[in-house]
């Protein structure tokens, strides 16, 4: 554990200790807290602290305290990772694995865009099984240095502190920097601890003179001390130079300056820079080295920007901590203050900095140092670097544009602009800059470098690797028709090599689907896109092909041949980490051909099926959970849906989650999944929330038209509950009529528009509505889900029970869930205005507690509505509450979901381990442990485990 700012620092703030003292005693009790420090450098944050944690003894907790710095911004995740501890070779088992997976992880064809989620996930993890073993304190010092994913893993565990023996804590300095402001107002939200430290006051700043010096301070002496302003860096500082210096003597009265010193004025630079007259020349030399390595550093990478064995640097290390210059960090050093780093480093002319930089990134490559060592001192030299740079370059940019995205495209730009043209090095520089423009999130120039590189390069790999990503960008940036343009561009090259020629094929084939719905040209392209990848033995290229047919077959309706080239793709793309996102999407497909085909139980199957390779993989495709929430939203399963997509979280801050893609389609299945859950469900001011930032989403291109339907089946929900019956089916008459070559499975919504015109006395739009469902269910070449949703259209139309009683038939024995009591609904109706009285009653009881079943109180509220005319009320007397409903709090209102989360709770699951045996996101399973808390009124897991086992509860 680092220790920050000396004991001499510890005065004053008995406000602010109390607040940090009491997160501690918190902490023992098992529960976790989030404590945000702010105030300007050298103020005292880390010290106050370091105070508190002091104070608590010697606890048996794992601690972790990590600091960023300027240059963390372009380093993704080495804070977290230096804060926990998380390095090969780790004598901790957990912490080695985590090191070990984090090296491992390798980016896919399509990942290259996707922010680090998977290397995220890893260190949440992590943190999640060192909760199980005992309470954990994470501090991070300067919190808005830190990078994008720093920042989204932190507001992760801030969200997990409520549920995990977790103490989570921030210093930070006053900044504009938006999504730094975004967590500091997310704290607050959750209940966290904002302290806000200001200067000492002149009491508090004449005790720390004191004791200092060990004698209180005369009046001349604290007008010299005012100066500090009560920064207490500055003015410690300021006193032991003074004392170096003997400008200080002591009396019987105290400690007074020498005269002269009345008006004495230093700036807190010189200072702390005169700090190192303490130390001999050879540590000072030694100490500016080590500042170029930055606040922290390891001393092997000191070793080598000097040119000594460690042996030779030991004395003046040693030197260096007894003078309070350098502390030890973990395995490494770091400088007891990130001022007096500063100091020093700025003390050395730019010029003379540059040329130390570059000399040092040399002789740290030479030495086979870490990646990103090198790469930060060659960043920060300032220039290009010579033919070394270049070559280590072309060896490093895949590590780098994994681990540090940023960085690796600031070093590719400025190599590639200074690359003659026939440097040998400069194809790969221009291709590896384009891959780590786009994993650093920068499209735009990624577009413009792609372009430029089809005109530069000759390698036929590169050059056809480039076509792909930037039809991939320029797709995602809804330039679907170009994208299409570029691919037959790149199709009509004869040095295509062959592998790359099947995957463009194939690439082709959806987007051209896409951009001109043309089935027969897109199944063209797929299928020559799969007899070249079969001819070269090329599996990826294989399993995008077979996913490209699968998009055709799913068009036209052909849902058995559809299976067959999804579960091919899924064989094809076997266990190899490098197919990890084609292999994702080949179980997507399969999942959703299967709900298609109605075959509910084996959805649910391959769902476990994909969550698995999801979980094995680490895979980033998989972000949103909207396969998983799609499939629990037709099953009844609404809870488990809506932890999937829990952006209804308090603490949840735009920016700062894990959807960075510029496609909006799972911003429209999000919404529209979660509106149409809460309208069903009558909460209607969640509702319309969702709808108001569904519908506020950019929609242009065709693939993400095909995701608003849920979206529009909310929308048209709430018209209809307002009352506006004619705007909600022009709003659903769109389902009317499919477009060529979309994939939307429009029969989902059809008897709703049908049940909707035939109650407003629309004969013509409910023929339209019950023909185009008739020719859905006619197009399929295996009777699925369609041909039941048709027989509800026949039957709402010519108010007929046959075709509605065969349709719930069909859905009790086969699903999905949701479906069976609006098909009961339904028939309730027609049997009542056929006058059987008897029958629609019990057809309406079986609906309603259906509907109860999964909360959907609007559906039971329109179903006594359809048969109150008929003087039909549930039951024999009349109308009843709502019967088997869930109450509010306590265990009974737990979900069936949350019950075995709470048994596997009390098993001392960690939540990662909870995710892991039910094929759960851990953020799923961190909502379902949210919930069982708000509806237990506990305040940690250690009360979930007492209830559980009151409850005769166990896993």
């Amino acid at each position: 554990m680092r220790q920050m700012g000396g004991v001499a620092e510890w005065v004053g703030r008995d406000r602010e200790l109390a607040t940090l003292t009491a997160s501690f005693q918190a902490l023992r009790r098992g529960e976790g807290s989030v404590v945000w420090v702010e105030g300007e450098p050298g103020i005292g944050k880390s010290a106050l602290v370091s105070r508190a944690l002091d104070a608590e003894g010697d606890p048996e907790w794992d601690i972790g305290w990590g600091t960023a710095g300027p240059l963390s911004e372009r380093l993704p995740l080495r804070v977290m990772q230096d804060c926990l501890g998380v390095r090969p070779g780790s004598p901790d088992r957990l912490r080695a694995r985590a090191a070990e997976a984090l090296q491992d992880q390798r980016q896919g064809l399509h990942a290259a865009s996707y922010p680090p989620v998977a290397r995220i996930e890893e260190l949440l993890a992590l943190v999640d099984k060192l909760c199980a073993d005992t309470p954990v304190v994470v501090v991070i010092d300067d919190l808005h240095w830190a990078d994008d994913a720093s920042l989204i893993a932190w507001h992760q565990l801030a969200i997990s502190a409520g549920q995990l023996p977790l103490l989570l804590v921030a210093t930070v300095r006053p900044t504009s920097r938006p999504r730094v402001r975004d967590l500091r107002a997310a704290v607050a939200r959750q209940g966290g601890a904002v302290l806000g430290l200001g200067p000492l006051p002149d009491a508090d700043a004449d005790a720390l003179v004191g004791k200092v010096l060990g004698a209180p301070p005369g009046g001349e002496l604290r007008r010299v001390a005012a100066q500090a302003g009560g920064n207490p860096l500055y003015l410690r500082e300021l006193i032991d130079a003074l004392t170096r210096e003997q400008k200080i003597r002591f009396g019987p009265d105290g400690a007074e300056v020498s005269e002269g010193l009345e008006r004495l004025s230093v700036p807190l630079a010189s200072v702390l820079e005169g700090r190192l007259e303490s130390v001999s020349p050879d540590t000072g030399t030694m100490l500016r080295a080590a500042s170029l390595l930055g606040c922290a550093f390891a001393v092997t990478d000191l070793t080598v920007m000097l040119g000594q064995p460690a042996a030779a640097v030991a004395d003046g290390v040693r030197e260096a901590m007894t003078a309070g210059i350098l502390a030890e960090s973990g395995p490494a050093l770091s400088f007891r203050h990130p001022l007096l780093r500063q100091a020093l480093y700025e003390s050395m002319p730019g010029a003379l900095r540059s040329a130390l930089h570059a000399e040092g990134a040399r002789e740290l490559a030479s030495r086979g140092a870490d990646a990103l060592s090198v790469a930060q001192q060659l960043s920060l030299s300032g220039c290009p670097g010579e033919g070394w740079a270049r070559s280590w370059l072309e060896t490093a940019v895949p590590e780098l544009t994994v681990r540090a995205p940023r960085l690796a495209a600031d070093l590719l730009r400025r190599e590639a602009d200074e690359c003659a043209a026939d440097d040998p090095f400069r194809d790969e520089l221009m291709a590896g800059l384009v891959r780590a423009l786009l994993a650093a999130g920068f499209h735009d120039e990624a577009m413009s470098r792609a372009s430029r590189v089809l005109t530069e390069i000759t390698d036929p790999v590169r050059l056809a690797e480039m076509y792909a990503v930037l039809a991939q960008v320029q797709a995602s940036s809804g330039q679907n028709a170009t994208a299409v343009a570029t691919l037959r561009e790149a199709l009509s090259r004869l040095d295509l090599p062959p592998g790359w020629r099947s995957r463009i094929l194939s690439l082709t084939s959806m987007l051209a689907r896409a951009e001109s719905g043309d089935v027969a040209a897109a199944e063209a392209a797929g299928g020559e896109a799969l007899s070249v990848a079969a001819a070269t033995g090329d599996r990826f290229a294989t399993s995008q092909a077979l996913l490209a047919r699968w998009l055709t077959r799913s068009v036209r309706r052909d849902h058995a041949a559809a299976l067959d080239c999804a579960e091919q793709a899924v064989r094809v793309a076997g266990d190899d980490p490098v197919h990890a996102d084609v292999r994702s999407l080949a179980h997507d497909a399969r999942v959703f051909t299967l709900q298609n085909l109605a075959r509910w139980a084996d959805a649910g199957e391959a769902l476990r099926d994909a969550t698995r390779a999801d979980q094995r993989d680490k895979s980033p495709a998989r972000r949103t959970g909207g396969t998983a929430a799609v499939y629990w939203y037709w099953t009844g399963q609404w809870d488990d849906a809506l932890a999937e997509l829990d952006l209804d979280h308090p603490d949840w801050v735009p920016g700062l989650d894990y959807t960075h893609m510029r496609e909006g389609w799972p911003q429209l299945l999000v919404h529209g999944v979660t509106a149409l859950i809460a309208g069903r469900r009558d909460q209607r001011t969640t509702a319309g929330r969702h709808l108001r930032q569904g519908l506020a989403v950019r929609v242009q291109e065709f693939v993400v038209r095909e995701n608003r339907e849920f979206l529009v089946a909310a929308q048209a929900l709430a018209l209809e509950q307002s009352g506006d019956t004619r705007q909600a089916m022009n709003i659903l008459a769109g389902f009317a009529h499919r477009h060529d070559g979309e994939l939307t499975m429009t029969y989902q919504w059809l008897p709703d528009l049908t049940r909707l015109a035939v109650s407003a006395g629309d004969q013509a739009l409910a023929r339209s509505a019950v023909q185009a469902c008739a020719a859905e269910a006619a197009a399929e070449t295996s009777p699925g889900r369609a041909a039941v949703a048709s027989l509800r259209c026949q039957g709402l139309l010519r108010s007929d029970p046959d075709p509605l009683r065969e349709a719930a038939e069909r859905f009790r024995e086969t699903g999905p869930a949701v479906e069976l009591p609006a098909a009961l609904e339904d028939l309730a109706a027609v049997l009542a205005e056929k006058g059987d009285e008897g029958e629609a009653r019990v057809t309406l009881n079986e609906a309603v507690a259906l509907y109860e079943s999964f909360g959907a109180y609007w559906d039971v509220r329109r179903a006594d509505g359809r048969l109150r005319p008929f003087g039909i009320r549930r039951g024999a007397r009349g109308p009843r509450g709502p019967r088997g409903l869930r109450p509010a709090s306590g265990w009974e209102a737990l979900t069936p979901t949350e019950v075995k989360v709470a048994a596997l709770i009390g098993a001392g699951r960690s939540t990662s381990d909870i995710a892991d045996g039910m094929f759960l996101s851990r953020r799923t399973v961190q909502k379902h442990v949210s919930n069982i808390l708000a509806k237990l009124g506990a305040r940690s897991r250690v009360e979930i485990v007492r209830e559980a086992l009151s409850q005769g509860v166990t896993a």
